[in-house]
Protein backbone atom coordinates (compact mmCIF):
# COMPACT_ATOMS: atom_id res chain seq x y z
CA UNK A 1 0.00 0.00 0.00
CA UNK A 2 3.05 2.53 0.38
CA UNK A 3 4.25 1.83 -2.60
CA UNK A 4 1.14 2.70 -4.53
CA UNK A 5 0.62 5.87 -2.01
CA UNK A 6 4.28 6.95 -3.54
CA UNK A 7 3.27 6.22 -7.04
CA UNK A 8 -0.07 8.39 -6.57
CA UNK A 9 2.73 11.31 -5.72
CA UNK A 10 5.70 10.53 -7.12
CA UNK A 11 4.76 9.66 -10.45
CA UNK A 12 2.54 12.42 -11.52
CA UNK A 13 4.84 15.21 -10.54
CA UNK A 14 7.69 13.62 -12.05
CA UNK A 15 5.12 13.84 -15.73
CA UNK A 16 4.43 17.32 -14.48
CA UNK A 17 8.31 18.17 -14.79
CA UNK A 18 8.56 16.38 -17.69
CA UNK A 19 5.47 18.19 -19.73
CA UNK A 20 7.20 21.08 -18.85
CA UNK A 21 10.63 20.58 -19.70
CA UNK A 22 9.31 19.34 -23.60
CA UNK A 23 6.87 22.12 -23.24
CA UNK A 24 9.50 24.57 -23.18
CA UNK A 25 11.75 23.25 -25.42
CA UNK A 26 9.51 22.19 -28.27
CA UNK A 27 6.75 24.26 -27.49
CA UNK A 28 3.02 23.67 -26.13
CA UNK A 29 1.21 22.96 -29.26
CA UNK A 30 3.40 19.92 -30.53
CA UNK A 31 3.60 18.85 -27.03
CA UNK A 32 -0.52 19.06 -26.56
CA UNK A 33 -0.16 17.08 -30.29
CA UNK A 34 2.41 14.57 -29.15
CA UNK A 35 0.40 13.56 -25.89
CA UNK A 36 -2.57 13.27 -27.95
CA UNK A 37 -0.62 11.40 -30.96
CA UNK A 38 0.50 8.81 -28.14
CA UNK A 39 -3.09 8.75 -26.50
CA UNK A 40 -4.03 7.50 -30.04
CA UNK A 41 -1.87 5.35 -30.87
CA UNK A 42 -1.83 3.49 -27.65
CA UNK A 43 -5.87 2.85 -27.55
CA UNK A 44 -5.31 1.35 -31.28
CA UNK A 45 -2.69 -0.93 -30.25
CA UNK A 46 -4.17 -2.28 -26.98
CA UNK A 47 -7.27 -2.96 -28.65
CA UNK A 48 -5.88 -4.85 -31.46
CA UNK A 49 -3.39 -6.47 -29.05
CA UNK A 50 -6.20 -7.17 -26.59
CA UNK A 51 -8.43 -8.88 -29.33
CA UNK A 52 -5.56 -10.58 -30.48
CA UNK A 53 -5.10 -11.83 -26.51
CA UNK A 54 -8.38 -12.62 -26.41
CA UNK A 55 -8.43 -15.15 -29.56
CA UNK A 56 -5.26 -16.89 -28.23
CA UNK A 57 -7.19 -17.95 -24.73
CA UNK A 58 -9.92 -19.10 -26.70
CA UNK A 59 -7.45 -21.14 -28.81
CA UNK A 60 -5.85 -22.69 -26.25
CA UNK A 61 -9.04 -23.51 -24.32
CA UNK A 62 -10.50 -25.02 -27.88
CA UNK A 63 -7.21 -27.34 -27.47
CA UNK A 64 -7.87 -27.68 -23.79
CA UNK A 65 -4.71 -26.17 -22.28
CA UNK A 66 -4.43 -23.58 -19.70
CA UNK A 67 -3.67 -20.14 -21.00
CA UNK A 68 -1.31 -19.15 -17.88
CA UNK A 69 1.17 -17.23 -20.40
CA UNK A 70 -1.20 -15.91 -22.45
CA UNK A 71 -3.35 -14.64 -19.65
CA UNK A 72 0.21 -12.71 -18.25
CA UNK A 73 -0.03 -10.88 -21.98
CA UNK A 74 -3.28 -10.30 -21.60
CA UNK A 75 -2.87 -8.48 -18.14
CA UNK A 76 0.63 -6.40 -19.48
CA UNK A 77 -1.44 -5.15 -22.63
CA UNK A 78 -4.27 -4.14 -20.25
CA UNK A 79 -2.06 -2.02 -17.75
CA UNK A 80 -0.11 -0.84 -21.11
CA UNK A 81 -3.36 0.36 -22.67
CA UNK A 82 -4.34 2.37 -19.47
CA UNK A 83 -0.77 3.73 -19.30
CA UNK A 84 -0.95 5.09 -22.70
CA UNK A 85 -4.34 6.58 -21.96
CA UNK A 86 -2.64 8.55 -18.93
CA UNK A 87 -1.14 11.60 -20.28
CA UNK A 88 2.68 12.14 -19.85
CA UNK A 89 5.75 10.37 -21.10
CA UNK A 90 6.71 7.97 -18.32
CA UNK A 91 3.81 6.50 -18.66
CA UNK A 92 3.65 6.64 -22.50
CA UNK A 93 7.20 4.86 -22.75
CA UNK A 94 6.21 1.94 -19.90
CA UNK A 95 2.45 1.45 -21.72
CA UNK A 96 4.55 1.07 -25.35
CA UNK A 97 7.18 -1.68 -23.15
CA UNK A 98 4.21 -3.54 -22.12
CA UNK A 99 2.43 -3.64 -25.84
CA UNK A 100 5.39 -4.42 -27.60
CA UNK A 101 6.27 -8.69 -27.12
CA UNK A 102 9.88 -8.33 -26.99
CA UNK A 103 10.07 -6.51 -23.67
CA UNK A 104 7.09 -7.28 -22.40
CA UNK A 105 8.26 -10.38 -21.92
CA UNK A 106 10.55 -8.54 -19.55
CA UNK A 107 7.75 -7.57 -17.42
CA UNK A 108 5.70 -11.10 -17.11
CA UNK A 109 8.15 -12.46 -14.33
CA UNK A 110 8.21 -9.59 -12.36
CA UNK A 111 4.15 -9.76 -12.85
CA UNK A 112 4.12 -13.04 -12.07
CA UNK A 113 6.01 -12.70 -9.05
CA UNK A 114 3.91 -9.76 -7.70
CA UNK A 115 0.69 -12.22 -8.38
CA UNK A 116 1.89 -15.71 -6.63
CA UNK A 117 3.43 -13.15 -3.63
CA UNK A 118 -0.27 -11.68 -3.33
CA UNK A 119 -1.22 -14.99 -3.51
CA UNK A 120 0.81 -16.69 -0.86
CA UNK A 121 -0.34 -14.17 1.41
CA UNK A 122 -3.58 -14.69 1.08
CA UNK A 123 -4.59 -11.13 -0.40
CA UNK A 124 -5.74 -12.49 -3.77
CA UNK A 125 -8.46 -15.25 -4.43
CA UNK A 126 -8.35 -16.91 -7.64
CA UNK A 127 -11.53 -18.73 -8.40
CA UNK A 128 -12.06 -21.88 -11.11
Amino acid sequence: MRWIMLLIIVVPAAEIAILLSVGNLIGVIPTFLLILATGVLGAYLAKSKGLQAIKNVQNQMGIQQPPSEIILDGVCILIGGVLLLTPGFLTDITGFLLLIPQTRNRFKPLIYKWFRKRMSKGNMIIYR
